[in-house]
């Protein structure tokens, strides 16, 4: 199963909470997210919630029709005094 970072700014206020978020796979359960989060980070899954969307017909700029793919996100809470270094932000160096 593929787990795809979300970088955005509410998902990196939730990683300093320790609720991580990530773009998987339509057909994933929870249960599936929670054994692939521990194979490939190495933490302990707590909690897992999933939102997903589905396609949508929008127009562009120019006018021509266009199709926004289905997307299935969850939020993954993880066990207290765990993290991921993948969401981390970096200390500027002056």
């Amino acid at each position: 199963m593929k787990l795809i970072p979300i970088y955005t700014e509410k998902s990196t206020i939730l990683a300093k909470q320790g609720k991580y978020t990530f773009s998987v796979d339509l057909t994933a359960g929870k249960i599936a997210i929670k054994k692939a989060v521990l194979d490939v980070f190495g933490v302990h899954a707590v909690d897992v919630r999933t939102i997903r969307t589905y396609v949508e017909h929008k127009r562009n700029a120019r006018g021509t029709k266009m199709k926004v793919r289905a997307v299935k996100k969850a939020i993954i809470t993880i066990k207290e005094g765990e993290k991921m270094d993948l969401f981390e932000e970096r200390k500027k160096s002056r």
